[in-house]
């Protein structure tokens, strides 16, 4: 831009000086980003020229530029409004659909939504939330009247409540109120500290470099490499109903690099849809054709879900030639030197009996939901499963990409079904057993991530109300065994109790119930540290394994507070076998992978495939998305979670009329946080 002619010049030859050395800055505008004191400026003409005080020279702002850096700055902020205020009527009409379809969490799924016509049965559980919430809204109308001091007949009806039940509260309520505040608080301090020593424990691994080593390396012969250590190895894949995803499975287990008269691949199908028996009947069968050793195993009452389907694959006799077995789920694809770099951790070490490889996820940027499960399940891999396998040698295994000696798992008693978490289970009995666990974070193992709600809420009630159902059956066995007591300690106050047990009890007790409960009971009180300095630590330390996910440390706290609600509910209905604790709920697949990841390289020995090389093959998919097309999927109301978010709102707007700083903003995002979820807003668009 050009310096002004006429008035800036004028000026410049009345002082009598240089005309650069005293032009102005210019503004420019394709670079809004500054500031007022930046600006180097003159006065008008019924100013003095220049004003001297003690030999300075005085600057005088210059109107004109001041008028420009508001309008530019006025500008952004218009233009930031204006992004928010569609992204909130966006936001708006989303949750206008949701609540116009009326879907509700009641039933499992879709088809018995239909089906059903008498109104759902509420459960005591969602009562009770439901009772606390009338009870809080009722009293903040209270608590409003008497702040603002109504006057007439309201006055008097105030007046007689108000009086009794400040007295009530401060001899009845507040006392146990703090009480259960105050234990909370212990067992969030304790849980804490359990969560910082295993982070510290990570660092140390970290910097130290440990990693698992071989005890006795398996050297391949360069001239013949089929010379080294290959086991006979079963490779299992259990699924059911597994439309989405049993082609990259089965594709990327027949690509494994292992000499082919070494492994073979059981495909164990507990399908009760037959298109997807058919389906999946042509996929083995066209591996099979080109060179892949692999069977399919049919049940046809699935019985024990997946415990009673490893159990019956056990059972055949050829499994007698095999020394260690593989197990993948469905929706895992394993890369080619998965067996070349877990099988030889079990030569010449006898104790062993299972190597887990960490998980890697597809979609894991698929949307919010995904990006917060990542955050999660990076602390367990990289944090809990690699430290108790450094320190202890135990762990939980986690169902799928993992190792078994063939002999832990029989001595172990084999696959049982009395739980919905059989790998918890076998993991728990091996270790009472006096076998040893290895953790390898350097191998991963690519899976999906449930990329809706109702899905991953279905997962999580299984993964936290199975293992308190191993708990109530295997306690007597832990204090009978003879295993050192530390063992012992270790299985039933840190494995079973705190992160099980005391977890999810502390996090929906403390921050869901008792938190807002203190804003209407005032005499009860929570520090401040409770509600920020220390959860926003312990957020920092279960991102810290995920650093790119540090925008999200906030969403994050939000949104596991928001599921403790259903990790609440399952602890308890596991822990008193309440509703459908032991009923297995599939874990609903996208099928994010893609086809050019399954055919990149060929399998050593095999021929390259394509889809759509087998005709039943093209038929069988054309039927599946027709299929897709015609079933209906909806976003659900989640009842408990929106009568959450209006108690914790409720409890906000109380908030104000004290001095709870600190306490307002952690409930009113809480309270948004539990409404976005309840209304499905954070997970896979469906319809």
């Amino acid at each position: 831009m050009a310096p002004w002619d006429g008035f800036w010049a004028g000026r410049a030859a009345i002082a009598g000086g240089n005309a650069y050395r005293d032009m102005p800055v210019i503004v420019k505008m394709e670079n809004p980003n500054w500031s007022i004191p930046e600006i180097d400026d003159g006065g008008d003409d019924n100013e003095d020229l220049f004003a001297r005080a003690g030999g300075q020279r005085r600057r005088v702002k210059n109107v004109k530029q001041i008028t420009w850096v508001f309008l530019l700055k006025a500008h952004r902020a218009a233009g930031c409004l204006a992004w928010l205020a569609s992204a909130a009527v966006a936001l708006g009409g989303t949750a206008r659909r949701r609540v116009a379809i009326g879907r509700t969490d009641s039933g499992d799924t879709d088809a018995e939504y239909e089906e059903r016509t008498a109104a759902p049965r509420r459960s005591r559980f969602y009562m009770l939330i439901k009772a606390s919430l009338l009870m809080s809204i009722f009293l903040l109308l209270v608590e409003l009247a008497a702040y603002y001091n109504v006057r007439g007949c309201l006055a008097v009806f105030v007046e007689s409540f108000y009086t009794p039940w400040i007295h009530f509260r401060v001899t009845y309520v507040a006392p146990p109120l703090q009480l259960l505040a105050d234990t909370c608080v212990v067992l969030f301090l304790v849980q804490s500290v359990d969560r910082l020593v295993q982070s510290l424990g990570c660092l140390y691994i970290l910097v130290k470099r440990i990693k698992p080593k071989l005890v006795a390396p398996a050297l391949c012969d360069a001239e013949d490499p089929d010379a080294g250590y290959y086991p006979m190895v079963l490779v299992q894949i259990p699924m059911c109903n597994e439309k989405e995803v049993y082609q990259h499975s089965i594709a990327a287990v027949c690509n494994l690099d292992w000499p082919r008269s070494n492994f073979l691949i059981q495909v164990l199908d507990d399908s009760d849809d037959l298109t997807t028996q058919a389906l999946i009947k042509d996929e083995v069968e066209k591996w099979r054709h080109n060179g892949a050793r692999i069977v399919y195993h049919h049940r046809v009452l699935r019985e024990g879900y997946k415990a009673g389907n490893l159990k019956s694959a056990m059972s055949c006799d050829y499994v007698k030639d095999y020394e260690y077995v593989a197990i993948f789920d469905a929706d895992f694809q394993p890369y080619p030197d998965f067996l070349k770099r877990t099988v030889p951790h079990f030569k010449d070490n006898e104790d062993l009996g299972l190597v887990q490889a960490r998980w890697s996820f597809v979609n894991k940027d698929e949307n919010l939901l995904t990006r917060l499960q990542y955050i999660n399940l990076c602390f367990h891999f990289e944090v809990e499963q690699q430290v108790n396998g450094v320190f202890i040698n135990f762990f939980g295994f986690n169902g799928t990409a993992g190792v078994w000696r063939i002999k832990a798992v029989e001595d172990s008693g084999g696959w049982m079904e009395r739980t919905t978490v059989e790998d918890m289970d076998i993991a728990v009995r091996a270790h009472l057993k006096g076998w040893k666990f290895v953790f390898l974070n350097d191998v991963e193992c690519q899976c999906e991530l449930p990329e809706s709600y109702e899905a991953y809420r279905k997962q999580q009630h299984r993964w936290h109300s199975g293992p308190m159902q191993l708990f109530r059956l295997c306690l007597p066995d832990i204090i009978r065994c003879k295993i050192v007591f530390w063992k012992k300690a270790n299985l039933i106050f840190l494995f079973f109790l705190l992160r099980k047990l005391i977890l999810p009890f502390y996090s929906f007790t403390l921050f869901c119930i008792i938190l807002p409960m203190t804003m209407f009971v005032p005499e009860a009180e929570l520090p401040d540290w409770v509600v920020c300095y220390i959860p926003a630590l312990m957020s920092f330390l279960n991102i810290a394994p995920a650093p790119k996910s540090f925008p999200f440390i906030i969403p994050y706290l939000l949104f596991e507070n928001t599921m403790s609600v259903t990790k609440f509910n399952a602890m308890i209905s596991g822990l008193f076998q309440l509703g459908s604790t032991y009923e297995w709920v599939v874990t609903k697949k996208s099928g994010r992978s893609l086809e050019g990841d399954l055919i990149a390289s060929a399998p050593k020995g095999l021929k390259q495939l394509k889809y759509g090389s087998v005709p039943s093959i093209n038929v069988g998919i054309k039927e599946q998305s027709k299929a897709k097309r015609e079933s209906k999927k909806y976003n659900r109301i989640y009842k408990k979670e929106l009568a959450l978010s209006l108690l914790l709102l409720s409890a906000a707007t109380r908030s104000l009329l004290s001095k709870q700083g600190i306490h307002f903003y952690f409930l009113l995002f809480q309270g948004i946080s539990f409404l976005l979820v309840g209304l499905d807003l954070i997970g896979r668009d469906v319809k």
